[in-house]
């Protein structure tokens, strides 16, 4: 017996914790886990030190060991002198690219991999930019399952090294995410591997919300006026929204404080969640052609969008894009400042950050955390 159960994103359908379940039959949206039992007290904690110290609000059934390569955990750290050269009142960066395999998607993959792994699958397959597919391949080969990676030809050498190195059978394909993405679909139906793409499956956003959990942690159990965040398929995003209201639910955090602003940053040559969110859309048309060197905000079309969108809409956030040469010059400046290996998706972030203050439309009397959500090594051959 599991203590959560699947409740689709979008409609009333709703399916059992133990279920192997990708999208919802009905209506095709994403499904997101209910748990049945929250903890009140923070003595549920673990004394671990990776994202398994938020077991009590995770999918996890009693006596059972994650998949685990010590995800999590990673520094917020402080940075006044960027904070005073943007003009707000503090300003914190969290380092995803500490995670293993060196993204924010090793949280992801660990709650993924431990939900299939119990559910006996007989391998994994997923499209990636390339973070995705890394970390994959990683708790795979922890959990002891084959791997299968689509990924697009130009997903950076680095990258796809890791992927190779950690055992996985990779495939590149012309185009986008979006190619790898039906490559894997067609792969997962003819081979019975499960499916683990962004929100094909409901677990992902799980391991994300930690990001959102540790944060509040880590500043005292309260949270900043703003969080910033690099928005490619947008699980991360997503998550700590959905952790930020669960930890609001069960009184960890003081109820009659706002959450944050939620930000999410793209890249001018891949923004639709921008053209939605300016149009007050509440989905969002594929984007052609997308162009970015920033491979992880390479996404045209997120299957999160409405989740995405409706995370802006709630908490009163903001979207905005940044061009290719603003995304390097904030990639440069927060790494040779802060001394943060800074990926373009974290520079992409910091650029629409600074952007959003110097046009008014963040306060400058704010406390911000931007996300760099992976290492700027594995963009380097």
């Amino acid at each position: 017996m599991t203590n959560w159960t699947l409740t689709c994103s979008a409609c009333e359908h709703t399916e059992r914790g133990d279920a192997l379940a990708t999208v919802c039959p009905d209506c095709g949206q994403p499904y997101l886990v209910h748990l049945s039992e929250l903890p009140t007290s923070r003595d549920s904690l673990l004394d671990r030190w990776d994202m398994w110290r938020y077991s009590a609000l995770l999918p996890l059934c009693s006596g059972e060991t994650p998949v685990s390569l010590g995800e999590g955990a990673t520094p917020l750290l402080e940075q006044p002198k960027l904070a005073r050269e943007i003009g707000v009142r503090r300003l914190w960066v969290k380092d995803e690219g500490l995670n293993p395999t060196g993204s924010f998607k090793a949280r992801g993959m660990s709650a993924a991999v431990t939900r299939a792994r119990a559910a006996g699958v007989p391998g994994l397959v997923v499209p990636t930019a390339g973070n995705a597919g890394a970390a994959l391949t990683a708790y795979g080969a922890a959990a002891g399952l084959p791997v299968k990676v689509f990924a697009p030809a130009t997903t950076p050498a680095a990258i796809l090294g890791t992927i190779r190195a950690l055992g996985a059978d990779l495939v590149t394909v012309p185009g986008h995410i979006g190619d790898a993405g039906r490559e894997a679909k067609a792969f997962a139906k003819e081979s019975g591997y499960f499916d683990v793409s962004t929100l094909r499956e409901p677990y992902r956003i799980e391991g994300k919300k930690t990001m959102g959990l540790e944060l509040a942690e880590q500043l005292g159990w309260r949270l900043p006026n703003v969080v910033v965040y690099p928005t490619g398929g947008g699980t991360g995003l997503i998550g700590m929204w959905k952790g930020f209201a669960e930890l609001r639910d069960i009184g960890w955090l003081d109820a009659s404080a706002p959450l944050p602003r939620m930000v999410s940053a793209q890249a001018e040559g891949c923004a639709p969640i921008v053209r939605a969110f300016e149009a007050h859309a509440t989905s969002a048309e594929p984007w052609k052609n997308p162009e970015t060197h920033a491979s992880g905000l390479r996404v045209p079309g997120p299957l999160g969008d409405r989740l995405i969108l409706r995370a802006l809409y709630e908490s009163d956030g903001l979207a905005g894009a940044a061009s290719e040469e603003a995304i390097r010059a904030a990639t440069a400046q927060l790494s040779h400042e802060s001394g943060i290996d800074t990926s373009p998706e974290g520079g992409c972030a910091f650029a629409v950050c600074s952007q959003l203050v110097a046009s008014g439309r963040i306060d400058r009397d704010s406390e911000v955390v931007v996300f760099n959500t992976g290492s700027g090594a594995g963009y380097r051959s």
